[in-house]
């Protein structure tokens, strides 16, 4: 059924299925977070009916306002007429995409991909407010933490996300208490401007801001999917959500828009509000947070957005189409003011394949919905895509108890393979995810994001990969590409690629004699490279 999407990259033969669950890092065992404040009646929320697998409609959500926006309240006013399609000689032609992806000129290793998103300049935020949160809370105590000793530490979070047992990568880089230290200090924005901020996502912003900023100027594919992604968390929070649909029933929601193989381009961490877009129709909680995250998409290439029925309104198709980005997606009959298709009784006497198309003009933009009887009803509207061409499905039929064929639009089809990026991205992350416990939410963030960075690395060295023609089995595969990222952050010397550069290697003068970085020398310099940490 249309439901049930999964992703290409989600059974990769590359990706090793990991060892247990991430279910781990939902506990609660570490230093409380001293600095939170809660809010009044607002600790969790519940979300009976996001869950984007499920077609069947859902009248409630947690992001979503209970009063009509002002576009819904005028267009139950207004009538939309809606004619049946033929089933002959309908087809739409697909948009075809005028863009290209950039070719590569080389892969790099994969440390460099990896510091496309976490640079130098990210990297000095977190040392410089770690540093000053450890003096927030004892004056009399230093942290000294260093980007080298940052990175290090990172290091040991992708190490021990791979493997469970000791490693003496991991053991000879940093002592325990050390390690423990850091952790516990480590920060990401000034808490001395927290009072007169009303930003509940004031903690990460830095990193947040930082990240969108770099995803967002990745190259796009044609075909592009928004869905929710949950974030597994059991702590005091009230950023909190539950779930009970998803996998991960306790956590924080961010709404993602990704390619079909998982690569993120932009998020949005929900954070209890949906305000509408500056500049665009008010269309509701679940539409503004498409037209949010659609900003970074250019209209003029034919993009193909595609997402579920949370999210689905005529309204926001017609914005979309405006817009000049076609879209697809599942939409709940409720949300399809004046159309009428027959019944689910009816069409499941008519047997498995039979399938009723509807056309209406919203706002200068067609429209097309599609309702389809397989085990149940799926209802899926587009403004590009259409009923024809019908192809042929696989089904088992339990009363002959033998496989028959069943017909399926291309619509459907078409929602089947291209919406389950979202869900590739979720299990990309979750074979190898770090499941280090903390009550605090901005800790559990900031590894969600080293795995989400650590994804995208790969995907965009796959890429490249394909554009040089690189043999499947000369690639590396998600396992061997983390550990890559994980040796050369945890080095104590620098890595071979910024070693053999030949870029700015000039000696500066430090104050003081430091131990020299080569393995086995015990002499002390006052002489540095700047570019090696």
């Amino acid at each position: 059924a249309a439901g049930s999407h999964t992703g290409a990259a989600a059974g990769s033969p590359d990706a090793v299925p990991p060892v247990q669950s991430d279910d781990s890092c939902l506990s609660d065992s570490d230093y409380s977070d001293e600095d939170y404040r809660p809010t009044p009646g607002d600790e969790s929320s519940t979300d009976e009916d996001s869950d984007s697998n499920n077609d069947a409609p859902a009248s409630t959500s947690a992001t979503g306002a209970k009063r009509p926006s002002a576009v819904t309240a005028r267009r139950r006013q207004q009538k939309v007429v809606w004619d049946t399609v033929p089933q002959q000689n309908s087809a739409k032609d697909i948009p075809v995409w005028q863009g290209a992806l950039p070719n590569a000129d080389d892969t790099r290793e994969p440390i460099q991909y990896f510091r496309d998103f976490f640079d130098a300049e990210l990297l000095d935020t977190i040392v410089q407010q770690s540093n000053l949160y450890c003096t927030q809370k004892n004056p009399n105590s230093a942290l000294r933490l260093d980007q080298n000793e940052l990175e290090q530490f990172i290091g040991t979070l992708v190490y021990m996300s791979v493997f469970e047992c000791r490693l003496a990568q991991v053991a000879d880089v940093m002592s325990r208490d050390r390690w423990e230290e850091i952790k516990k200090f480590i920060h990401f924005n000034d808490n001395s401007n927290m009072e007169a901020n009303n930003d509940r996502l004031f903690k990460i912003r830095p990193i947040v801001d930082s990240l969108l900023q770099k995803f967002q100027s990745l190259p796009q594919d044609q075909m592009l999917s928004i869905d929710e992604q949950m974030v597994p968390f059991k702590g005091r929070s009230s950023l909190k959500q539950y779930i009970p649909k998803k996998p991960h029933k306790w956590g924080y929601k961010i709404f993602v828009l990704c390619d079909t193989k998982g690569l993120v381009h932009s998020f949005d961490i929900f954070t209890g509000k949906s305000d509408p877009v500056p500049g665009e129709p008010d269309i509701g909680a679940s539409g503004n947070m498409v037209l949010k995250l659609a900003q970074v998409i250019h209209g003029a290439v034919n993009h193909l957005l595609y997402f579920d029925n949370w999210f689905s309104s005529l309204d926001l198709f017609a914005a979309l189409a405006n817009k000049g980005i076609p879209a697809l997606g599942t939409v709940q009959q409720n949300r399809l003011h004046g159309c009428s298709f027959s019944s689910d009784t009816d069409m499941k006497k008519k047997g498995r394949g039979t399938f009723e198309e509807k056309k209406a003009v919203v706002d200068s933009a067609e429209i097309r919905a599609v309702k389809w009887f397989d085990n149940r009803a799926v209802i899926v509207a587009s403004t590009f895509a259409s009923a024809q061409p019908v192809s042929d499905v696989e089904r088992w039929d339990r009363k002959l108890k033998q496989k028959v064929s069943v017909e399926r639009p291309s619509i459907i089809s078409l929602y089947n393979k291209f919406m389950g990026g979202v869900d590739a991205l979720d299990a990309l992350i979750a074979y190898y995810c770090i499941q280090i416990r903390s009550k605090k939410y901005y800790h559990r963030f900031f590894f969600h994001f080293v795995d989400m960075v650590i994804v995208n690395s790969w995907l965009l060295y796959r890429r490249d990969c394909e554009s040089l023609d690189v043999p499947r089995k000369l690639q590396k595969d998600l396992l061997a590409f983390r550990t890559s990222i994980a040796q050369a952050l945890s080095k104590a010397i620098p890595t071979l690629e910024v070693r053999s550069d030949a870029v700015g290697h000039w000696p500066v003068v430090e104050s003081g004699r430091q131990r020299c970085k080569l393995p086995n020398c015990k002499g002390q310099t006052v002489f540095r490279c700047p570019c090696t940490p």
